[in-house]
């Protein structure tokens, strides 16, 4: 077993634990991060997930690094990638031409770029990153985090790397139960959050979803993969509140529960340029084709791309049959597979029954474009998680601090420790515990501090989605920008205290110290307020 010291550990490298690793660099401290699969970046990147981003994307309400990567991208393409005269002078280049984001870009270009922001600090020798690798152990001192232990994933080798202060930035909290810090998982009861949304009794094992999503083309000849197993028992699969079977192409709305039917036309000859993606004109998700798609051909010379590329995260791949948190590990990796098989079914329905246009069925041109994600199978890297275990935090975000129907046009509560922004309506995909989707018109809201910081743990940070939401505010605080901002500060407090001497919890408690805070972070490019704008 190999020991290593640093002065901030960052378990989990998605855009949490790259955020919290660049915000404690920069105040020059030395870190090691680990990160389970073999890309960094997340939900961006391994999982394959266009960003879901509020309307004001462009102008404010986004850290300045965050800016900087969603910059790199676009200049990623414009230096390497054939693009035609009216995408590469378009300033605001959407790859993708997807509606689903002002962004949608390959994730190989995300990880291109996330890896080139932590270059020169590897080089420097101030950054260690340990992958795959996941945590397997810790070692607390009461209040304290001393040390863990992080298993390499195919050698079996271990590092234990002991710090002073360790940021938890794993995509399901891997870091609670195994340090002991008090968390919660799935559905709280309205009578401990008091949120309108809320259900009468706890429900711990009703979370959201989660995905394995694929990347499609469509081109010339017979694409068709063999029958996925299972594909029967998905085939007639149909939840109560569906109103179709789950492989088709009808589903609930998410934001009217109405029962609609999506469009699905592999390559249409669209213009990318004229793509509007604005989440409050309505979505753009009823075309299946282009609302994730991450490569327009028509935005690349003609040849550089036999057909668009398209990314499948879609209501149909939600996999609800058991959560992954909190059970034993074969029923884990149960739920992993089912949710990979449903995956499979989907693609080949989608190749051999899917409904055309012109009459026929299946489309058999579709193929996985498993070198897109990175993968020798086909899917994603890794699940797409929307919700896993959460801190009991100092401070805990519920419902009604940005429900518009709560609060109306005097805006989310004001956090008197606000560390940044976000924006997104509260979008809660269907549960493992029946429920359909929840959603729920919010206000542009801020993060506190106290989300951060569990209420007992001295050192141990959240670095993402295990900050301290509740199930109902999980569905606008984990998307792209906000886990980034949470995870960038939490990089930049854990340095501030090391650099002052003071405790995380003495930074939020004392309004003095915790100005001084928020200063750096608006020096180094943290919104912590919004300007005036509409709720949606």
């Amino acid at each position: 077993m190999k020991e290593l010291k640093t002065d901030i550990l960052v378990v989990g490298g998605g855009l949490g634990g790259v955020a919290a690793a660049l915000g404690a660099l920069s105040a020059g401290r030395s870190v090691v991060m680990s990160e389970e699969y073999d890309w960094i970046g997340g939900q961006l990147t391994s999982q394959a997930v266009p960003p879901d981003e509020h309307t004001w994307v462009e102008q404010f309400g986004v850290t300045r690094r965050y800016r900087a990567l969603r910059n790199g991208i676009r200049q990623f393409y414009r230096d390497h990638y054939p693009l035609t005269e009216g995408a590469r002078a378009w300033g605001d280049l959407n790859p993708g031409a997807g509606w689903v984001s002002r962004l949608c870009a390959e994730p190989r270009v995300a990880l291109a770029v996330l890896q080139a922001m932590l270059l020169p600090h590897i080089g420097g020798g101030r950054l260690t990153v340990l992958q795959p690798c996941r945590p397997v152990a810790a070692e607390t001192d009461g209040d304290r985090v001393r040390a863990v232990t992080l298993r390499h994933r195919d050698n079996g080798e271990q590092f234990t790397v002991q710090a002073a202060y360790v940021i938890d930035a794993t995509e399901t909290g891997e870091l609670l139960p195994l340090t002991g810090t008090e968390y919660v998982i799935g559905f709280e009861s309205q009578a401990d959050t008091g949120e309108p949304s809320a259900p009468a009794q706890a429900q711990p094992h009703n979370v959201q979803a989660l995905s394995i999503c694929f990347a499609v083309d469509h081109v010339d000849g017979d694409q068709t993969i063999d029958k996925p197993r299972n594909y029967d028992f998905w085939r007639g699969y149909q939840p109560g509140f569906w109103g179709a079977p789950l492989l088709s192409f009808k589903a609930p709305h998410p934001r009217t529960l109405e029962i609609v039917e999506r469009a699905f036309s592999p390559n249409p000859d669209d213009d990318p340029l004229l793509v509007d993606a604005d989440q409050r004109k309505g979505g753009g998700d009823m075309n299946l084709w282009t609302f994730r798609r991450i490569a327009a051909r028509r935005n690349f010379v003609p040849g550089a791309y036999a057909s668009d590329i398209c990314l499948v995260n879609w209501p149909m791949i939600d996999y609800l049959e058991g959560s992954i948190l909190d059970v034993p590990e074969e029923e884990k990796a149960r739920h992993l597979q089912g949710a990979a098989d449903l995956s499979y079914a989907m693609f080949y329905w989608l190749q051999t029954e899917a409904p055309r246009a012109d009459g026929g069925q299946g489309f058999r041109g579709l193929r996985l474009r498993g070198d897109i994600t990175g993968t020798s199978h086909g899917l994603a890297m890794a699940p797409y998680i929307r919700e896993g275990r959460r801190i009991l935090g100092v401070t805990r975000v519920v419902e009604q601090d940005m429900s518009y129907a709560v609060r109306g046009d005097q805006g989310a509560v004001n956090y008197r420790d606000s560390v940044g922004v976000g924006m997104y309506r509260i979008d809660l995909h269907p549960s493992t515990g029946g429920d359909n989707y929840i959603d729920v018109p919010s206000c542009p809201f801020q993060i506190p501090l106290g989300a951060l910081l569990a209420r007992r743990m001295t050192n141990l940070l959240a670095g993402g989605k295990n900050m301290a939401t509740t199930h109902i505010t999980n569905g606008c605080y984990r998307l792209h920008p906000v886990e980034w901002n949470v995870g960038e500060v939490a990089g930049l407090l854990a340095a501030h205290c090391l650099n002052t001497g003071r405790t995380p919890h003495q930074v939020q408690a004392s309004d003095a110290h915790l100005s001084q805070f928020q200063a750096l972070l608006v020096r180094e490019g943290v919104q912590t307020h919004w300007p005036a704008v509409q709720a949606y």
